[in-house]
């Protein structure tokens, strides 16, 4: 007797299949479409003062999506338009990036050094996102950082803004100085802290008016404008600036060199390591797999890993209700046929 095979009920499972791998896809054009929109750009305004010979620190932070680091540094002065530093490519005599000179990393910072300043160096300096095949760029009028230069035989300005400190590690919880030191008189007008830079930047102290309650002054003379940050969390991580402002009008007149606040998180106690340890060795290779995919692959690998996954498990599971259909039917069948014969 010829044993009649059931029909493999996975048709009944491939709308649904199918279905979850588009809606995979959607979710993530959505979520590249978001990241595209929140991309931004952050650098002081400045202007800032170097002295001729010294050595500039270019801020520049990225909000949004940085993995890609297609970064280029571009200055404008009246004569032309000169591409000082690129992150994808090339070498540029007297520049250096600034995550090559320190020991702790920092993601999305693209801030650079500049040694040996000459009068050339004198313009305003444009941290921009350019397209990935032909280069283009987008430069707004009113962003940048402007930079001024003092020459061996230039009279001495009015105003210097020190900020000695370019990167401060702290864990939550720890009292944090943010010094500055300000040379000379400049225009009358109040000295300020800022967190961050652009249109978002956020108030910090404000030497003639209101500051922020984690804030205080710190002065040990005249020209000490510290301020000291009590209490910090990971909310207060970012790029502080002492800035001077002019009363009239009222804009800023010049800009320290910035100050990066990162957070780093407290060692773990011996017995939270083991259990750790103990979690890590307990997990199943799935787990694993699950953890480590989205660090090790990117979004797209990320996209066709799940749509591999969700086609595997509905077929699996398919398949499992297919056995439990077929397995009785075809051991009757079996049965039947031992009888007859």
């Amino acid at each position: 007797v010829r044993s009649m095979m059931p029909a493999p009920t996975c048709l009944a499972h491939l709308l649904p299949c199918f279905l979850l791998p588009a809606l995979v896809l959607v979710l993530s054009e959505a979520s590249e479409q978001s990241s595209r929109n929140e991309w931004q750009v952050l650098q002081p305004e400045g202007p800032m003062l170097v002295a001729e010979g010294k050595t500039l620190l270019l801020r520049c932070m990225v909000v949004g999506s940085c993995t890609d680091g297609m970064i280029k540094w571009v200055k404008v002065s009246t004569q032309n338009q000169q591409e000082i530093y690129n992150f994808k490519r090339g070498s540029f005599p007297g520049v250096m990036p600034m995550i090559q000179w320190i020991s702790e990393p920092l993601n999305c910072d693209y801030s650079i050094y500049i040694h040996n300043v000459t009068r050339e160096h004198t313009g305003t300096y444009h941290c921009v996102r350019f397209n990935r095949l032909s280069e283009h760029s987008e430069m707004k009028s009113e962003e940048g950082t402007s930079v001024l230069v003092k020459g061996a035989g230039d009279p001495e300005p009015d105003l210097w803004i020190i900020q000695p400190q370019e990167l401060v590690l702290a864990s939550t919880g720890d009292n944090v100085f943010l010094n500055c030191t300000v040379l000379g008189d400049g225009p009358p007008g109040p000295i300020r802290w800022f967190r961050g830079a652009g249109l978002s930047r956020e108030a910090i102290y404000n030497f003639g008016g209101i500051s922020h309650p984690k804030a205080t002054a710190v002065r040990s003379s005249n020209n000490d404008f510290s301020i000291l940050l009590q209490g910090v969390s990971n909310e207060d991580a970012g790029t502080y600036y002492c800035a001077k402002f002019q009363r009239k009008p009222n804009r800023q007149y010049l800009s320290g060199q910035g100050t990066r606040l990162k957070l780093k998180a407290k060692s773990t106690s011996f017995q939270e390591a083991e259990f750790t340890r103990e979690r890590a060795t307990e997990m199943s290779p799935t787990g694993l797999l699950v953890v480590f995919i989205p660090t090790v692959l990117g979004l797209k690998a990320m996209i066709l890993a799940a749509v591999l996954l969700a086609l595997a498990t509905c077929w699996r599971s398919s398949g499992q209700e297919d056995f439990k259909t077929t397995g009785p039917a075809a051991m009757n069948t079996l049965s039947w046929s031992k009888v007859q014969n």
